[in-house]
């Protein structure tokens, strides 16, 4: 199951702002994506570090030499 949904950071907790449909103790994976920016979220090379941990899309395996390909369909290929 993949969810998007808000939270608030309260005395070292994560609180969901909506309900989940979880058992307890199920086990999740975070990534935290601030709403608030700070000072040194505007350092490109923290930008550049958060874009380069974002986890990879999965499906069809991208190259350069696909490029027509992908973004005009078969006619657009050589």
């Amino acid at each position: 199951m993949t969810k998007t949904t808000e939270a608030i950071y309260e005395q070292g907790v994560l609180r969901l702002l909506e309900p989940m449909s979880l058992v307890d103790g199920t086990r999740v994976e975070v990534i935290i994506i601030s709403s608030t920016p700070t000072p040194e979220s505007n350092n490109p090379a923290d930008i550049l570090a958060a874009i380069a941990a974002m986890p990879l899309g999965e499906g069809v395996d991208f190259s350069g030499r696909d490029h027509d390909q992908v973004l005009y369909g078969q006619q657009g290929a050589r």
